[in-house]
């Protein structure tokens, strides 16, 4: 057997700050850092592996994992960084919607498949190929995904998608504890990190409240640390409080 670890959407800014970290934290161990374009650069660790995939490709990914499985690699830390609040999603602009009259079917439908879909294949497919004990599955969700603490409303679609996710992580962690008892299912709020994401948003945040990605990265390691297959699934934020579903 032969412990490796995984960033899923490792091309952003999140996504490169953790296999840093887990590169750094796991010197030993490998890094598959999952993206659709692969980046390796002089700085790039060498226990790092870039991956050049689509992520959102059912097949490739059951078909790679197995391949994996089957030379005894089992992942201990899974993240998945896969998320989209603005821009192009194949050909269709997104913007967070302000009221109802915003909302189209193809925005919906690309939230979803981003935000929802893609990371729930992921836990789908890694399903046997976690390690047996003090294994994770961590999926970055947001908390105005939270369905209890909407007070503001707005934003349909990423508030839609990512109350989804963390639905179908709440939904596997049933079946994980008897998949895979060994593994922790994590609903995951960063923050407002300093990212392409957040960008066009920055300006409303308190001082002090915008992270950057390296921050982002730690205070996730620091919560895989103690995080057990008892408590799962969690949905919690960066300060590791959890939040309400």
């Amino acid at each position: 057997m032969t412990i490796a670890h995984m960033v899923i959407g490792a091309g952003g800014a999140i996504g490169q700050a953790l296999t840093a970290a887990l590169a750094s934290r796991f010197p030993e161990d490998t890094i598959y850092a999952v993206a659709r374009y692969a980046s390796v650069t002089p700085e790039t660790a060498q226990n790092v592996r870039a991956i050049a995939m689509d992520t959102g490709d059912d097949k490739a990914v059951g078909a790679w994992l197995q391949e994996l499985k089957s030379q005894g690699v089992q992942f201990q830390r899974v993240v998945c960084t896969v998320g989209v609040l603005h821009g192009d999603v194949d050909g269709v602009n997104l913007q967070p919607e302000k009221k109802l009259e915003d909302l189209s079917a193809d925005k919906l439908m690309a939230y979803f498949a981003v935000n929802t879909i893609i990371p729930t294949l992921w836990v789908k497919n890694l399903v046997g190929c976690m390690a047996d004990e003090h294994s994770s599955i961590t999926c970055l969700s947001a908390r105005v995904g939270s369905i209890s603490d909407n007070q503001l409303g707005g934003w349909y679609g990423y508030r839609a998608s990512k109350a989804a996710l963390n639905m179908m992580l709440k939904t596997a962690a049933v079946e994980y504890a008897r998949r895979n008892k060994g593994t922790a299912l994590v609903s995951y709020h960063p923050g407002t990190v300093d990212s392409g994401l957040s960008q066009p948003f920055q300006a409303n945040v308190p001082k002090g409240k915008l992270f950057t990605p390296q921050f982002t990265a730690e205070q996730l390691m620091a919560f895989l640390d103690n995080v057990t297959p008892a408590h799962s699934p969690y949905f919690t934020d960066w300060q590791h409080k959890p939040i309400d579903w």
